[in-house]
């Protein structure tokens, strides 16, 4: 027999510290729950357990504290984000069918402690699972323990064994108990000796193994007279901490193993409750994501799911998706399963008359265009609806999204892709006009979604032969700084291995060590450039690295994506994003090198067709417009409205002087101020990125709210707008949930306000580029040109475009993208055109 033991508490604090917080729609903290949930599988998958037992402290007070009155009394209550998941997470873990063990009186720790004794008494295998040290006392040959942490919602493990134990510390794991008596615990307010810290305790039990015989034997030559002193003084602490540290194994739970067997539990409510805290993933490794939730009876017979044998004429609705790589549609009488090369499925498709209500748009233009035809009558996307309800839930699945909102399906199905679409298309349709969204979704989003199979599509034409080349360019680099790195090392080795390199580093070559990790020497970016100038290797390995991570990533990432048409294909993800930008992946576009020239190389292989030209056109600084216009500043307003180059008015305005004279590094300063205060930019951080003392940078952004009222009339407006309904919005209504403002952490709440000051402004501008996109596109179809866009890049747009076609198109490309919205400044977008993307981009 195996049994796990979690210790609930533990691993529940350490994933609610471990990972960023997390919130439903409608406010309900998860981030803990989540996190233990992926501890509690990923040890369920490793270690295979008979058994599971999990372990929870209860309110009240405990044998210890009867002992002690002091006992944990420095603790802080826990914080109410993570108090408010405890019962939730309880109760999910109930219906999953697995044991929840407390006892009365006792902590956690006593459970698990009994649950080692009695598996070690019947020769049982037990594995603790906890983040608290403590447990060690309890490793023998049955027991070992799984040191837990949580970072970025993954648990890491370390497995202690008793051999673990004698080799770290030459004692055995209950010996720990008595350095722990000695050298406290201030975490649990566990006094120890006064002075007397691990080392020492730990020099002193390895030489005398108990308390008891350390005073029976206070008089020792091997003990210094300051440390006897402290021992004798405290000596009545000591002996009460023996006992408060020890670990009970006589709790009163049961003792049969096979009670901690996982049973069925009840996979209806666990799936309706993981889908009210929107943990898809979860619900997925569960294999739960197709439970049905119990509903009411239906009023509909199951219809027979058949082959769609439409003539194409029809009028009415259909609702359509796609599940396994098959389509489904319904038309709330009938459902039919769909194979995409269908014609009777193509031409209801092209059928305008027909009003499709679909779960992904994008994907349904891309089917039509892949077989040379165009999806038309496409009225409703329910994903799309659902990101907008949700813009954190990174994953969309109508049968989750059913079992999330709990809507009923019109008729009973196996598959819910069929059955429960129309409900859901209606309830997300709802909720939308009700929370002011429905605008954004037809008039930006939907549209969007076209656009982007478009340029999906389309692709961009690449060279090559030019990326290989250069590739071999690079390894000609690469090649040059490896041996320069081995000269000066003196010796060949592998610089990718951190612990190699830091070897070298650290200890042959002596460099000062910046910071330690657990494998060793630190030799991160951070590290690196803070060793500028320290020894010649360092140049070095941070060419190489450059170098490398250009070849591997772009030279040879881009050359597997180029397709048969000479072309690379991304995808652009519109569900993806907080902030409602479109992003882009296999391969990322968006993320192409510009800060160094070397990276900028790169553009010049992405071409236009023989006989075309590509135009590049980005926003000019549109994020301090749409700002200008949100705050209603005067000064920012005035000086966009005269064309002033607006950093150095604001360098002026700050620093109190002329325009003319403001200088470079002035300017710089306040551009810095600029682009950082809708960040909530601090004074540290400002100076770090300035050069300036961090009391010149307080002074900097004191001057900045002073000249600029406005912008800090809308900073607090906006964060107290967040703190009372939860939300900050877009111009055009787009929301993002701030649960971060209700935090009790200070850094936390600070991060809550720092998002709901930028959240507008970023956010509207991806609005503005999103209808700039939706009109370019129109407007060139209504013009009749076969000039189209192909990329979008944050503020940036490129249109391919046949020579003859590049004047009209420019025009167009600028008209558009200045005319998509209405601010109280002007939109200034500047276009440019080149043979390929680096010279196209100005």
């Amino acid at each position: 027999m195996k049994l796990l033991c979690l210790d609930g508490n533990s691993i529940l604090n350490r994933a609610f510290y471990g990972i960023k917080l997390l919130t439903t729609k409608d406010g309900k903290y998860t981030n803990a729950i989540f996190g233990f949930m992926n501890v509690l599988l990923k040890l369920e998958q490793d270690e295979k357990p008979d058994g599971i037992a999990i372990a929870f402290d209860l309110k009240g007070p405990t044998f210890r504290h009867e002992l002690f009155d002091g006992y944990k009394a420095t603790r802080h209550g826990m914080p109410e984000e993570l108090a408010e998941q405890m019962p939730i997470l309880k109760e999910l873990l109930s219906y999953l069918g697995y044991k929840i063990v407390t006892a009365e009186g006792y902590e956690a720790d006593d459970v698990l402690g009994t649950l080692a004794y009695v598996c070690t008494g019947q020769n049982a295998e037990c594995i603790i699972a906890t983040g608290d040290r403590d447990s060690y006392q309890l490793v023998n040959d049955n027991t070992s323990v799984l040191l837990t942490t949580t970072k970025f919602g993954k648990g890491e493990t370390q497995r202690i064994t008793k051999e673990t134990i004698e080799e770290t510390y030459k004692l055995e794991p209950k010996d720990l108990i008595q350095v722990k008596a000695l050298q406290g615990d201030a975490s649990d307010n566990i006094p120890g000796v006064k002075g007397v810290g691990e080392k020492t305790a730990l020099a002193l039990i390895q030489e005398f193994k108990t308390v008891e015989n350390l005073y029976a034997n206070i008089d020792s030559k091997s003990i210094s007279d300051n440390v006897r002193n402290k021992l004798l003084a405290d000596k009545e602490n000591a002996e009460m901490s023996l006992v408060l540290a020890r670990i009970a194994v006589d709790a009163p739970v049961p003792n049969k193993l096979a009670e901690y067997e996982k049973v069925e539990g009840n996979k209806a409510s666990a799936a309706k409750l993981l889908s009210s805290l929107e943990m898809t993933t979860i619900l997925n490794r569960l294999n739960l994501d197709e439970v049905k939730v119990e509903q009411e009876q239906m009023e509909f017979s199951v219809p027979e799911v058949k082959t769609l044998a439409l003539t194409g004429n029809e009028t009415g609705k259909l609702y359509i998706s796609k599940a396994e790589g098959i389509f489904y549609a319904t038309d709330e009488k009938a459902a039919y399963s769909v194979d995409e090369e269908n014609e009777n499925f193509l031409s209801v498709l092209q059928n305008g008359k027909v009003e499709k209500y679909v779960f992904d748009a994008k994907m349904l233009y891309n089917t039509a265009l892949q077989h040379g035809c165009e999806a038309k009558g496409i009225v409703f996307d329910t994903k799309l609806a659902a990101y907008l309800l949700n813009p954190s839930a990174g994953e969309y699945k109508v049968s989750a999204l059913a079992a999330e909102y709990e809507v009923k399906p019109y008729f009973e199905s196996e598959n819910a892709e069929i059955s429960a679409l129309p409900p859901l298309t209606k309830k997300m349709a709802e909720l939308c006009e009700e929370q002011g969204m429905l605008d954004l979704l037809s008039n930006i989003e939907l549209p969007l979604s076209k656009v982007l199979a478009e340029m999906e599509h389309s692709g961009f034409l690449v060279d090559a032969e030019g990326i290989k080349e250069f590739g071999k360019q690079l390894q000609a680099v690469l090649q040059s700084s490896l041996q320069n790195i081995y000269s000066i090392a003196g010796q060949e080795f592998n610089v990718n291995s951190p612990k190699q390199l830091g070897e070298i580093l650290f200890v042959k070559l002596g460099l000062p060590p910046q910071k330690k990790t657990k494998s060793g020497f630190s030799t991160d970016a951070e590290t690196l450039e803070a060793l500028r100038g320290q020894s010649p290797i360092i140049e070095d390995i941070l060419q190489y690295r450059t170098y490398q991570k250009l070849n591997s990533t772009y030279v040879e990432g881009l050359l597997k994506q180029v397709n048969a048409d000479g072309r690379i294909h991304t995808v652009f993800n519109q569900t993806e994003t907080r902030t409602g930008r479109i992003s882009s992946n296999e391969p990322n576009l968006q993320n192409i090198p510009v800060r160094t020239e070397l990276g900028r190389e790169l553009r010049k292989f992405f071409v236009a067709p023989k006989g075309w030209v590509l135009l590049d056109a980005d926003y000019s600084q549109i994020e301090l417009r749409i700002l200008a216009h949100i705050s209603e500043d005067k000064a920012m307003i005035e000086a966009f409205e005269n064309n002033e180059d607006i950093h150095r008015t604001t360098a002026a305005r700050i620093f109190g002087l002329p325009p003319e004279m403001v200088t470079s590094q002035l300017r710089g300063r306040a551009k810095a101020v600029n682009f950082g205060i809708v960040y909530g930019i601090g004074a540290f951080s400002l100076s770090k990125d300035t050069g300036v003392t961090v009391k010149e940078a307080d002074s900097f952004i004191k001057n900045y709210l002073e000249q600029f009222s406005g912008v800090k009339k809308y900073m607090d407006d906006t964060i107290a707008f967040g703190k009372e309904h939860g939300y900050v919005a877009t111009l055009y209504g787009r929301r993002r949930a701030l649960p971060e403002l209700r935090s009790s952490n200070r850094n936390v709440k600070a991060l809550g306000e720092r998002l709901a000051m930028n959240t507008p402004i970023q956010g509207t501008a991806a609005d503005i580029i999103k209808l700039a996109m939706v009109n370019v596109a129109k407007r060139l179809k209504e013009e009749k040109l076969r000039a189209r866009l192909i990329l979008q890049v944050h503020d940036e747009l490129i249109i391919e475009a046949p020579i003859e076609e590049k004047d009209i198109a420019s025009v167009i490309l600028k008209e558009e993208m200045q005319g998509a919205a209405k601010l109280l400044v002007p939109l200034v977008a500047d276009v440019n055109s080149g043979e390929n993307w680096y010279n196209a981009k100005g």
